[in-house]
């Protein structure tokens, strides 16, 4: 689980996303970020949750959010996802997990009695100026958007 808390200053990062396009954090500074790790592109669960955040999109748009969504699927993985099921935002392919390890979300993780290292659904909210307004842990998948919008 993440060690960075409210306040932190939200790690800087370079990725590529979904459309081969280079994502930066510092190029979002004067929107607030909602930057969201899930575990892999098309299960159920990360779908439901990559969904609520679509449908309720133009709503984090008008609120002067922008919404990126970071897991280590490779670039087609994110790109077929994102085409499936209309997502309008960045998906990055950080297979080299550096994202990942710099928001410290991948760790150890319990499914049906098997321990394994995976990566930890984490939500974290980015100010304009770059620091970490809110950090999810509890991600309810189906109501994301609402968990995020009602701070």
């Amino acid at each position: 689980m993440t060690t960075l808390i409210i306040g932190d200053k939200a790690p800087d990062f370079k990725g590529i996303d979904q459309n081969e396009q280079t994502i930066e954090l510092s190029n979002y500074l004067g929107k607030k970020v909602v930057l969201f790790f899930y575990p892999k592109a098309s299960t159920p669960g990360c779908t439901m949750e990559a969904c609520n955040l679509r449908d309720n999109y133009q709503t984090f748009l008008s609120k002067g959010y922008e919404i990126i969504g970071v897991s280590a699927d490779s670039i087609k993985r994110q790109l077929n996802f994102a085409n499936k099921n209309e997502l309008p935002y960045s998906l990055i392919a950080d297979e080299e997990k550096s994202i990942i390890n710099a928001y410290k979300v991948w760790g150890p993780k319990k499914f049906m009695g098997r321990e394994y290292d995976g990566i930890h659904r984490t939500t974290f909210v980015i100010d304009e100026k770059g620091y970490i307004e809110d950090i999810i842990t509890k991600v309810k998948t189906k109501l994301h958007s609402s968990q995020i919008l009602d701070l």
